[in-house]
């Protein structure tokens, strides 16, 4: 998708995103490589362990991409993979699985998916930044 609408941009809190772009420096760009990566990963785990029926599975992969997503100002991905992680503590203390996170799960991989495509794009040198993301309001 080559366009942002208002809901895309709904999915990252920009401030945010800016404020973690200036700590990190020239660091940046390493650093987003590392939340595709681990993301990636981490996605894989909580849709296999949620295929195995392994609650303890989710927790960790969970914990990682609600982290990082928050770091770069992805609350909505950050918000969904809490809830999967909160569910799967809840369900280990009870002894039970939590199968009512098949639909969190299901919306996990496009969440993902369409947020780092937004954080990618905006990494990019040759992005076209709007003026208001540019000076990160």
């Amino acid at each position: 998708m080559d366009t942002i609408d208002s809901r895309d941009e709904e999915l990252v809190d920009w401030k945010v995103h800016a404020r973690t772009r200036t700590q990190l420096g020239p660091a940046f760009v390493r650093i987003l490589g590392y939340l595709r990566e681990d993301g990636d990963k981490s996605v894989e785990r909580i849709e296999d362990a949620m295929h195995r029926k392994d609650a303890t599975g989710l927790v960790l992969p969970a914990h990682t991409v609600k982290t990082e997503a928050r770091q770069f100002g992805a609350e909505p991905l950050g918000a969904l993979a809490e809830e999967i992680e909160f569910a799967a503590r809840r369900a280990i203390e009870g002894h039970y699985f939590p199968d009512d996170l098949v639909p969190q799960v299901a919306r996990l991989r496009p969440l993902y998916a369409r947020t780092i495509e937004l954080l990618e794009r905006d990494a990019n040198p040759l992005c076209q930044r709007t003026p208001a993301r540019a000076a990160g309001a």
